[in-house]
């Protein structure tokens, strides 16, 4: 099975585009975050286009999108719920 490189899930700062490069290649994403700064100084801002190329085409992991799809669907009540709600009610 080959290696992705998808956005970190765990190490986000901005987008968790720097982060999955570091969790690519097995390294501290610190270190890749002072090379970035560092190569941007240097090479006057050339990094930043490469980096929002990143951004736009690295996927997020699987489990990042699950987790936003869970948030976005409704909230169901369960029918312990629903029968303690229609108890409330009975009271009056």
């Amino acid at each position: 099975m080959s290696k992705k490189m998808t956005k970190s899930q765990n190490n986000k700062m901005l987008t968790g585009t720097l982060a999955g490069v570091a969790e690519y290649f097995g390294i501290d994403p610190t270190i890749v975050r002072v090379i970035f700064v560092f190569a941007t100084i240097v090479l006057n801002g050339g990094p930043i286009l490469l980096y929002i190329l990143f951004m736009l085409l690295m996927p997020k992991e699987a489990g990042q999108q699950r987790d936003r799809q869970r948030e976005q669907r409704p909230k169901r009540a369960t029918k312990a719920q629903r029968k303690r709600a229609e108890d409330d009610w009975n009271d009056f």
